[in-house]
């Protein structure tokens, strides 16, 4: 064997050895979500004695899904475009006015995104509470306090190599700051766009600390926070929260599988820029 095929040999090895681990997550998540809670504590690893639904339609019915998941589609997507929109405008202006004003506001921005949740958590959800603007406004707009630094700091960089020139020309053509930016400049921030929307619906869709601490009312939880209520204080009910973990994960799958090449190429693109 050569010593090109042998490195391809060796590679490909080492491929299908992370693939496998990454993968066991899943398998046994799968198959677990098929057993009794009896099988699942005699034994995690080997199938099920019989395949059944019975699982999937409990869960199903238990985390009243169509709603939940509702509930999550609206929360993650409108955070996600306040940010994109947001976080886009205010690394643009940080971008085109230098001065030392707007480098300090840049630096506490990048600053913010050394301050932990758990720091502030407790104040916030006070202050919120005493205004009255818990549940779904209240996620969406601590989820904008939250999300708009690093989203910031990735848009300034991008920002920082797109020319003043743009501008000037647009500006000498009759358009305004705003119209500059909507539609010339935004639409060249598309492959960061879609990096900022990514890591952030990522984020979002699967925090379950804040939606536990914001959201009183029922009716209103997302998947994460009524995941939660298969288990008890008692019991765990690890054959019904493993269907409905196999269950919440389908809608990701489906979307990633329509968009999986605008996904790579965002990402892609955003990285070499």
């Amino acid at each position: 064997m050569s010593r090109k095929k042998k490195k391809s040999f060796i590679i490909g090895t080492i491929g299908i050895i992370l693939a496998l681990l990454w993968l066991s997550p899943f398998y046994l998540m799968i198959i677990n979500s098929f057993k009794t809670k009896r099988e699942i504590f005699t034994d995690t690893l080997k199938l099920p004695e019989k395949f059944t639904f019975d699982n999937y339609i409990e869960a199903f019915n238990q985390l009243d899904f169509l709603k939940t998941l509702f509930n999550s589609i609206l929360i993650s997507v409108v955070a996600v475009v306040i940010i994109v929109i947001f976080s886009s405008m205010a690394a643009y202006a940080l971008s085109r006015r230098k001065s030392k004003i707007s480098g300090l506001i840049f630096l506490l921005f990048v600053a913010a995104m050394l301050i932990p949740f758990q720091s502030v958590m407790i104040p916030l959800v006070s202050i919120f509470g005493k205004m009255e603007m818990l549940n779904r406004i209240g996620i969406i707009i601590m989820y904008l306090g939250f999300g708009s630094s690093l989203s910031i700091f990735l848009y300034h960089g991008t920002l920082s190599g797109i020319s003043k020139s743009l501008d000037e020309a647009a500006t000498i053509d009759g358009a305004n700051r705003f119209q500059v930016f909507w539609y010339i400049i935004f639409p060249m921030l598309k492959p960061i766009t879609v990096t900022v929307a990514i890591l952030n619906i990522i984020w979002i869709w699967n925090d379950y600390l804040l939606p536990s601490l914001v959201i009183n009312k029922e009716g209103m939880e997302t998947i994460p926070l009524k995941m939660f209520f298969f288990f008890g204080e008692y019991t765990k009910q690890w054959h019904l929260a493993l269907a409905g973990l196999t269950i919440a994960i389908i809608p990701v799958i489906i979307v990633y599988f329509f968009l999986q090449k605008q996904i790579i190429k965002g990402i892609s693109e955003g990285s070499v820029k």
